[in-house]
C-alpha cells in the first residue's frame, strides 16, 4: 500500500487539478512537480452528489503517464465503492470518499484498501466530526471541506476550524488531516494552526501568474503558522 502518511515534509501542498488550464494540463502539472510538489489532488465530480461534472479515470490515466506525484483522488460521487477500482487502475494512490453518501463506510474503507490504495474520508462543512467515529481509526486521511464541494474558487468557511482541531486530536501519527476549499495566502495559516497538515489549493496555485512560486509561498505560510516564525 502506498505510504501516504509518513511521506515528508510534515506540511504539504496538494495542488488541485480542477483549476489547471486543461489545454495545457501536462505542462501545468509538470511545472508544479518540478517545483517540488509531491501530491496532485484530483476532484472527481459526478453531477449528482455535487452540482458539477469534472473528469474521470481516463484523464487521470493519461496524466499518470507523465507524472510521478502521489495521486490523491477526491471522489465527490454517489457510489464511491462501485467506481473505486477504476480510479485505482488509472493510477490513483489514495481514494477519498464522502461520509455523506456512505451507508456502510467500513465496507468502503475495506474495499479500497483491498485494491492496494490508501483511503481518505471527507466531511462537508456542516457534517459533524462524530459522523466518522466508526471508521476514523481505519482511514489513512481525513479531509475536512472548508467550502461546499462542487466548484473551485469559493470563499473559505472559517466555521470548520474547530472541527479540524477536534479531528486532529483523534488522529495518530500515521494519519493525515487535509483541508480543501478557499485555501489561499489569507486562510492557510489559520487552517495550519487549527491542525491541518495537507492543503488542497487550486485557484491560489494554478490561476496565478507563477504557479510554482504561489505554491511555495502557501507552504511557507503554513509552516510559519506552526513554527511561530513570521
Amino acid at each position: 500500500m502506498p505510504d501516504f502518511a509518513l511521506k515528508t515534509p510534515a506540511i504539504r501542498m496538494a495542488p488541485s487539478l480542477l483549476s489547471v488550464d486543461f489545454g495545457n494540463a501536462e505542462r501545468g502539472v509538470a511545472a508544479i512537480e518540478e517545483a517540488g510538489a509531491t501530491i496532485l489532488h484530483l476532484d472527481v465530480m459526478d453531477g449528482h452528489f455535487v452540482p458539477n461534472i469534472s473528469f474521470g479515470a481516463p484523464i487521470i490515466k493519461s496524466l499518470r503517464k507523465c507524472s510521478k506525484m502521489y495521486f490523491d483522488a477526491h471522489l465527490m460521487i454517489e457510489e464511491p465503492k462501485k467506481y473505486a477500482e477504476s480510479f485505482v487502475e488509472a493510477g490513483c494512490d489514495l481514494i477519498t470518499f464522502h461520509i455523506e453518501v456512505a451507508k456502510d463506510p467500513a465496507a468502503i474503507v475495506d474495499h479500497i484498501h483491498s485494491l492496494g490504495a490508501s483511503v481518505g474520508v471527507s466531511l462537508n462543512p456542516t457534517t459533524p466530526a462524530s459522523s466518522i467515529d466508526t471508521i476514523i481509526e481505519k482511514v489513512d486521511m481525513v479531509l475536512v471541506m472548508s467550502v461546499w464541494p462542487g466548484f473551485g474558487g469559493q470563499k473559505f468557511i472559517a466555521d470548520v476550524l474547530p472541527k479540524v482541531t477536534e479531528i486532529k486530536k483523534r488522529l495518530g501519527p500515521h494519519q493525515r488531516l487535509q483541508i480543501d476549499g478557499g485555501i489561499d495566502p489569507n486562510t492557510i495559516a489559520s487552517a495550519a494552526a487549527a491542525g491541518a497538515d495537507t492543503f488542497v489549493a487550486g485557484t491560489a496555485i494554478f490561476r496565478q501568474d507563477d504557479p510554482p512560486a504561489a505554491m511555495k509561498n502557501l507552504q511557507n505560510l503554513a509552516e510559519a503558522a506552526i513554527t511561530g516564525v513570521s
